[in-house]
């Protein structure tokens, strides 16, 4: 019979197979057995296994062990045996690797004793503190501290750091940074810990690992009021990276000023129509950022879209139209501002008098919905605007019927925009090509994707004669039209909105106006206001004197 390696004690197994006799000799468990299920337990967080593999384990093991990866901030591990000595008088030496994985994926390799006794014929761990790390005696205990650098700044078009900006809306757009509740750490993950600062609003929340860089760390081993006794391990941290922002200081300005005088919940966002770069947003009061979330009938500023799609299909501005005090679509009336009846005009004049009539019954006998819809679409809506911050986008929904669709066709119905919405609209007359807009240039975040993976629309190009058409129309609105009363500076073009809610007889409306001067685009919007030409206009053209 062939001898086996020395071990405790063998056992003769004896299987009678026909005439035959098979014997098989089974190896007694020993110390490296042990080993080996000890380290896997701890592998597998099984710390209750690991006490029953332990020699007088102390009271607290199980605490100590889940303690231990939580001191470290361990988010993977691997144990393996090292070596395992022959066994002597019931003991055995032994030692294992320890492979750590702590916060940022530092990895921290260190070796320590794993010494087996035997009790009872069962091979045991020989458990002691020097068993986590040999360093180790009595209550104290390894863990990682962590030094964050100096978080990087978010900053204007210009450069200057827009921290603690004197706008309000300035800071709701750059955030806040507080500290980590243990649940947002952990959807965080590594290296954030319940306590760290991060952002929680605004462009700190969206870029909060650019900004804030990886912190340094050390392996420290304190005693148990957590003083530092030892130094095991350094990692070096890294400085976060500046965030660029579009936003001007002098366009900014001239926003937040615009609205100083204001009263009601008013917004104005301004975009550079040939980059689609946000230059200002300006929310009054703050806590919202309407300009960027709020969702609005946008009113007659959806006429810029429906006239867009009638030039397309061959409307021009010198085309004579009817515009009627009132018309009946499906069997509702709908009428002009004040009853007003321009009888037969220029399709020019429609737009610059903003004629609800016209457009409904155009929008019914020449459109239809599907090609009304296509045209809002090439304006951006029902695009996600992934731009920096989270934006709602455009929405014009499917219409039931012919009433729905000519109530759409100047902004009403089921219709909705923020303004961030209508001023990309205004750019995209301005310059010819509807761009997503973005706070965050497309240079400084190249790979910008929203939660769903998604990456901003790509710019539509509008055809050129809509584009002709609408530098067209939208300067008669500002010299002729319905904004004529309101001292504009020379170039500017634009269009009013009074867009109803809520309901009775004669409801509420929000005030608005849009347009462009140069390659500043921008729109407004006063929450229940009353007419975009009363409310809305002397705010834009506050804003146009200031730049």
């Amino acid at each position: 019979m062939r001898r086996f390696a020395p071990m405790a004690a063998a056992v003769a197994v004896v299987l009678l197979v026909g005439a035959g006799v098979w014997w098989f000799l089974r190896e007694d468990e020993g110390p490296a057995d042990t080993a080996r299920r000890y380290v896997d337990a701890w592998q597998s967080g099984d710390y209750t296994a690991m006490q029953r593999l332990t020699a007088d384990p102390p009271a607290d093991f199980v605490q100590r062990h889940t303690r231990l990866r939580a001191d470290l901030g361990v988010s993977g591990w691997r144990f393996t045996v090292a070596s395992v000595g022959e066994p002597k008088d019931g003991a055995a030496g032994g030692s294992y690797e320890a492979n750590m994985t702590l916060a940022g994926g530092r990895v921290w390799t260190y070796q320590s004793q794993l010494p087996m006794v035997k009790r009872d014929g069962e091979w045991l761990v020989d458990w002691s503190p020097q068993v986590l790390h040999p360093d180790l005696k009595g209550d104290r205990r390894l863990r990682t501290s962590r030094a964050w650098p100096d978080r990087a700044p978010i900053l204007s078009a210009e450069g200057a750091s827009l921290i603690g900006h004197s706008s309000g809306s300035v800071q709701q757009l750059v955030g806040t940074v507080g500290k980590l509740t243990a649940k947002d750490a952990e959807t965080l993950g590594a290296p954030y810990r319940e306590g760290d600062p991060a952002g929680i609003s605004g462009l700190q929340q969206q870029y909060e690992r650019r900004l804030a860089g990886t912190p340094a760390q050390a392996v420290q081993i304190v005693d148990a009021e957590g003083g530092i006794e030892k130094t095991l391990k350094r990692f070096g941290g890294k400085e976060g990276a500046p965030l660029r922002t579009t936003i001007d200081p002098e366009t900014q300005r001239s926003a937040s000023e615009a609205l100083a005088a204001v009263n009601e919940p008013a917004s104005l966002v301004a975009i550079r129509p040939s980059t689609g770069e946000i230059l200002a947003v300006a929310n009054k009061p703050g806590g919202y950022n309407r300009a960027l979330m709020g969702r609005y009938p946008p009113g007659s500023t959806f006429k810029i879209i429906t006239a867009a799609a009638l030039v397309a299909d061959g409307v021009s501005p010198s085309s004579r139209v009817a515009c009627p005090a009132t018309t009946n679509v499906g069997g509702r009336s709908f009428r002009n501002s004040e009853y007003h009846d321009y009888g037969t005009l220029s399709f020019r004049d429609a737009f610059a008098h903003s004629c609800n009539t016209t457009f409904a019954r155009m929008s019914v006998d020449t459109l239809g919905e599907k090609r009304l819809g296509q045209v809002a679409h090439q304006f951006g809506f029902g695009a996600p605007i992934i731009g920096g911050l989270p934006a709602v986008r455009g929405a014009f929904p499917s219409t039931k019927d012919d009433t729905a669709l000519a109530a759409a066709s100047f902004g009403q119905g089921e219709v909705l925009a923020s303004p961030l919405n209508i001023a990309a609209v205004a750019a995209a007359a301005a310059d010819g090509t509807w761009r997503s807009p973005r706070l965050v240039p497309a240079a400084d975040a190249p790979k910008a994707l929203d939660a769903k993976g998604r990456r901003p629309e790509p710019p539509r190009d509008l055809e050129p004669k809509v584009h002709q058409a609408l530098r067209s129309l939208m300067p008669a609105v500002v010299s002729e039209g319905t904004a004529a009363g309101v001292d504009f500076p020379t170039g500017t073009a634009g269009k009013t909105g009074t867009a109803e809610f809520g309901s009775g007889e004669k409801p509420p409306t929000h005030a608005w106006f849009t347009g462009y001067r140069g390659d500043v685009a921008f729109a407004v919007i006063v929450e229940g206001g009353g007419t975009g030409a009363e409310a809305a206009a002397p705010i834009a053209s506050r804003f146009l004197r200031g730049l």
